[in-house]
This record gives structure tokens, C-alpha cells and sequence, in this order.
């Protein structure tokens, strides 16, 4: 499977690229005053208007850090954008480097193991649901 790795604050994170459709640089934002919390607000992108979700306080991690990158993210012909700190590269992740772990979280996949560190795979369906 072929992965995007982002990181929000020092942590890495990765969504699997079938579900993402395009890597954006942070883009002008209209706040929605009564969105909930997670939601930054609509943007323009080519043409079409797509919500636009801050990752850190949806995941609810902590992090000084201003987001750089939107990730489109596409599910069921709706696209999402999810602001993430920075975006690092896209790799191919063999099933043997995927590692369960046990968490109460329907977010997580597992982690990747990659012998220098270790990124959460965030399950994206459950993500965007």
C-alpha cells in the first residue's frame, strides 16, 4: 500500500493515497460561525468549495505549530480538506511493516514501523465518517 506521511506537532502520521487527492499549500479560509470546533471553515479550490477540517483539534493533539498543507482527502464524491503541520513524502509500505496496536480509537490503523521512527496510520474512512 502507498502511504502520504504528514506530520502535526513531533509526530508522524500517514493516510493511505487512495483516499487522497491532492497535497495544497495552507490557502485563504471563510470561518462557518456555527461550524463545530474541528472545522476551520470552506475554501476555494479550483472552482469548487470544500470544508476544510483542522486535523490537530479533531485528533485532539497539541501542537505550536501553524499548518503549512491542506490534504484533499476524497469519500463518497465529497472532498475534505485537512490541514496538517507539513507534508513529508509518499512511500510504499510493505503489510509486514504494519503493526496492530490496541487502542480505543477508530481512527487508528495501526503504526508502520520504519527503522528510524514510527508513524501512525490514521484509518480514513473512520476519519472522514
Amino acid at each position: 500500500m502507498q502511504v502520504v506521511i504528514f506530520n502535526i506537532g513531533k509526530e508522524k502520521y500517514a493516510l493511505e493515497t487512495r483516499l487522497v487527492h491532492g497535497i495544497e499549500k495552507m490557502m485563504n479560509i471563510t470561518n462557518i460561525p456555527t461550524a463545530p470546533y474541528y472545522i476551520s471553515g470552506l475554501a476555494n479550490l479550483r472552482g469548487s468549495i470544500i470544508t476544510v477540517l483542522d486535523l490537530k483539534k479533531y485528533l485532539n493533539i497539541y501542537s505550536d505549530n501553524e499548518p503549512e498543507n491542506i490534504i484533499i482527502v476524497e469519500n463518497d464524491e465529497e472532498k475534505i480538506g485537512l490541514m496538517v503541520d507539513s507534508v513529508q513524502e509518499v512511500v510504499e509500505v510493505s503489510d509486514d511493516m504494519l503493526e496492530k496496536v490496541n487502542t480505543e480509537s477508530a481512527y487508528i490503523k495501526g503504526v508502520i514501523n520504519f527503522k528510524e521512527y514510527i508513524v501512525t496510520l490514521l484509518d480514513g474512512e473512520n476519519l472522514l465518517k
